[in-house]
């Protein structure tokens, strides 16, 4: 029923009531977790200056989490361009890859990884926005420096994660792989990839377009019960939709019991229905058509529910449903 490789986006929950030392303890369960289960990857994401997920660098989460097994794949979804100096992302991703030859990742995206303009801007160094072409510089120096300068042997596998047409056109004008943030901007997706493949140049890194899809993915042994672990995210996205960036992230109990307004679980539940929550069916199901929609190549699944225990356990009904259904 799916035939391409699974993985998955960590973004290191802060659950209510809980320390970001515990979440930052629970990377390394999780990382084991998804080996153990046979995914392809993880990847880490990169925030900043909020109540519900952790401000942990993705370059240390790899450089702990591979350490810490032996053979999954592991990367950044992503690093944050406009954050860096592109000498620092080819000497860091460099380093890594060179430690854990074939297995280290370099997703790099443009968005500041923060909804506060003085965190933006500190991470910058006061500086502001990048520009479109301060964007393309510093991917274009980043893979350069990895070649001739870091050139410390293996090379990081190179990502350009988009979610709107104008990243599509650099990751094919690069000829990079995408990964399309379908579990941000779903109405953008088809739009993404369709700029993406008339567009794709082959290079060093990719002699054809290659694409991966990431997209929420909260799986439970009932409809009812996966609805309720997709509740707490459900109240950061109503927060966010109104403006509200500082939400934290709460109780499944606390979760039920939030009022939405009527515009806000319109929003959501247009939203849910092109992402995969539910039972193993339901979710299989789901991912299987959003393969056929979008000819990806790999999925990646965010399941941002709040307990560890129930992240891991989304991730392994999924598998032990793909495999039981598989055709001999």
């Amino acid at each position: 029923m799916i035939d391409v490789p699974l993985s998955a986006l960590e973004v290191a929950i802060v659950q209510e009531g809980a320390r970001a030392l515990d979440t930052l303890r629970d990377t390394t369960a999780f990382a084991q977790g998804m080996e153990r289960l046979g995914y392809h990857r993880i990847w880490y994401a990169e925030h900043h200056h909020s109540p519900a997920i952790g401000a942990f660098p993705p370059v240390v989460l790899i450089a702990h989490s591979a350490a810490s097994t032996s053979s999954i794949r592991l990367g950044s979804g992503g690093v944050l361009a406009p954050n860096h100096a592109p000498i620092t992302l080819a000497e860091q991703f460099g380093t890594l890859a060179a430690l854990h030859e074939d297995r280290i990742d370099l997703g790099i995206g443009r968005g500041p990884g923060t909804f506060d303009e003085a965190t933006a801007r500190a991470l910058r160094r006061g500086a502001g926005p990048a520009t479109d072409g301060e964007y393309r510089g510093d991917i274009a120096a980043t893979l350069s420096l990895l070649v001739d300068e870091v050139a410390l042997g293996p090379l990081p596998e190179p990502w350009l994660l988009a979610s709107s047409t104008a990243g599509a056109a650099l990751a094919a004008e690069l000829g990079l792989p995408i990964a399309v943030a379908h579990h941000i901007r779903p109405d953008n997706t088809l739009g993404v990839l369709e700029r993406y493949r008339a567009a794709f140049t082959p290079s060093r890194w990719c002699e054809q377009p290659r694409v991966l899809v990431c997209v929420e993915a909260v799986c439970a042994e009932t409809e009812e019960e996966a609805a309720r672990r997709a509740g707490p995210m459900e109240v950061v996205k109503a927060g966010l939709l109104n403006g509200h960036s500082e939400i934290p992230f709460p109780t499944p109990a606390d979760a039920a019991a939030h009022s939405f307004t009527v515009e806000e679980r319109r929003a959501l539940d247009g939203f849910r229905a092109q992402q995969a929550v539910g039972t193993p069916e339901t979710v299989v199901h789901r991912l299987a058509q959003l393969v056929g929609e979008t000819g990806a190549d790999e999925l990646m699944l965010t399941t941002p529910v709040y307990d560890l225990g129930h992240r891991i356990r989304s991730y392994e009904l999924i598998k032990q449903y793909i495999e039981a259904t598989a055709t001999p």
